[in-house]
């Protein structure tokens, strides 16, 4: 009986880097009770968006208010709430020392990702700087989708996404670069999540539970009652996104 030499296995595993779309909390307080009353005021504008979402937990403004908290009732109250905590930046060495024994990566404050707090109707994700300056080099790859989007489904392109048919509540379609909806977008819509600031959503009927380009994001008790059910693009502007009517 023989067997093959290590050398010639095949690989059973590869490293790959990414960008991902992360949610973070920015702490201004260290009142638990008032934290975990707006975590469950922002969980009821989109309940599907936030269920078993990742969180990075931001400490930097806390900390320069010289403001304490115990991080380890901080994450018991987040996972509680169905969040699901990726680790801290911008803790001091005693939240790092306590994160790391919680089995919680401390991530370093590089970067220009800290949300925008003087925007309050839009909001920021957390997308790595690198991704946000240069565009994907790979081929651009457009998807055409010509039936409804239901929800609980999920469609990404790594270029233009072009649906013809309705996007329902509790759907999520996401594109590297623009996204048209011909039908109604009830749903999230999430475009240039590489950080792509030009890309744009352009939808027929805008009905959405969050719209989002390269990042900065809104709620749909954020978008104005004027905008809704009229066909308008979306686009992204000093941090800001703009809604016009097509």
């Amino acid at each position: 009986m023989s067997t093959s030499s290590p050398t010639l296995q095949k690989a059973a595993l590869e490293f790959k880097s990414t960008s991902l779309t992360v949610p973070v909390l920015l702490l201004a307080s260290n009142d638990e009770l008032h934290i975990e009353q707006q975590l469950q005021e922002k969980i009821a504008q989109a309940p599907e968006f936030f269920r078993h979402s990742p969180l990075l937990i931001d400490l930097q403004k806390l900390n320069s208010q010289g403001l304490d908290i115990d991080l380890q009732a901080l994450v018991k109250r987040v996972r509680d709430l169905a969040f699901m905590p990726i680790g801290i930046r911008g803790g001091n060495e005693k939240q790092n020392h306590a994160a790391l024994e919680m089995n919680l990566p401390v991530h370093s404050m590089h970067g220009s990702n800290t949300p925008m707090t003087n925007k309050p109707a839009a909001k920021t994700l957390a997308v790595p700087e690198a991704e946000a300056t240069k565009q994907p080099e790979q081929t651009l790859e457009n998807k055409l989708i010509t039936q409804p989007v239901r929800s609980g489904q999920r469609v990404y392109a790594k270029g233009d996404l072009i649906v013809t048919a309705t996007v329902s509540a509790g759907a999520e379609i996401m594109a590297e670069g623009n996204i048209h909806v011909y039908g109604s977008l009830r749903g999230r819509a999430l475009a240039g999540v590489l950080g792509d600031i030009n890309s744009r959503i352009f939808c027929s009927d805008l009905q959405a539970e969050l719209i989002s380009i390269a990042g900065i994001y809104q709620l749909s008790d954020d978008l104005s009652p004027e905008t809704a059910h009229k066909p308008v693009q979306i686009s992204l502007d000093n941090q800001t996104l703009i809604i016009k009517d097509i």
